[in-house]
């Protein structure tokens, strides 16, 4: 079917990424697999993916690599990174990446594919009716649904991830936004990996923000993040 979301999946275990293809295959995607990491990136800029599924630990390329290539094609791809190794550094380099979730092996496969769902769910209802898509915060204009930052003489390109949380930022500011609230609602749940994931991406929402001084995002312990603007010049 034409609607089929569709997954790009590099993973060199071939029992392990037969099983895992039509798993996902019988859940209703299309599947690329490639299992060598020297042909993952050619593979995937042949063709157009909704999501990829990156083994980290592989022949020649490492999936660390191969998702640093392709976030730097297409930023907004969600990436999900699979490994057997439960180190904390490398599941926090893999959010340092841009990943949007980390699985450690072995798995369930019913929870990989509802994280993907919610994944997916959340990439294509960005776009809230109810709710502004433009916020004025100073001299930097935020288009939520553009995924824009414009100040004068610059455009930053936002992810979906630091959209979504600048939004709720924008939607509390001067208030405290609970860190549950964004973590539940971005990232689907509330853990120390989904937490430090989070402040990465509050790091580097002030790395844009910092073009308009009177902006900043303070940490608020033990509470949250609270979006102040002075409106003093």
């Amino acid at each position: 079917m034409s609607d089929k979301k569709k997954v790009f999946m590099v993973e060199d275990d071939q029992n392990f990424g037969t099983v895992m293809k039509s798993y996902l295959e019988i859940n209703g995607f299309g599947v690329t697999w490639v299992k060598d990491g020297n042909n993952a990136l050619k593979t995937f800029l042949k063709g157009h993916f909704d999501i990829c599924i990156l083994d980290v630990m592989l022949p020649n390329v490492d999936g660390f690599t191969i998702g640093r290539e392709i976030k730097a094609k297409e930023e907004t791809i969600p990436l999900i990174f699979l490994t057997a190794k439960t180190l904390k550094e490398d599941i926090l380099q893999g959010f340092g990446i841009g990943a949007d979730d980390y699985v450690t092996k072995p798995f369930d496969s019913e929870i990989l594919i509802a994280k993907i769902n919610a994944i997916l769910s959340r990439s294509s209802n960005q776009s809230d009716e109810d709710t502004p898509s433009l916020f004025e915060l100073g001299c930097i204009e935020f288009n939520f649904e553009l995924r824009t930052l414009s100040s004068p003489g610059k455009v930053n390109q936002l992810s979906p991830k630091e959209a979504e949380l600048l939004k709720m930022l924008c939607l509390d500011l001067n208030k405290v936004m609970p860190r549950e609230k964004a973590l539940k609602s971005i990232w689907g749940e509330n853990s120390y990996f989904t937490t430090r994931s989070m402040d990465v991406y509050i790091t580097k929402l002030r790395k844009y923000l910092r073009e308009e001084p009177r902006i900043e995002i303070i940490n608020i312990h033990g509470s949250g993040y609270l979006l102040k603007l002075n409106e003093e010049s």
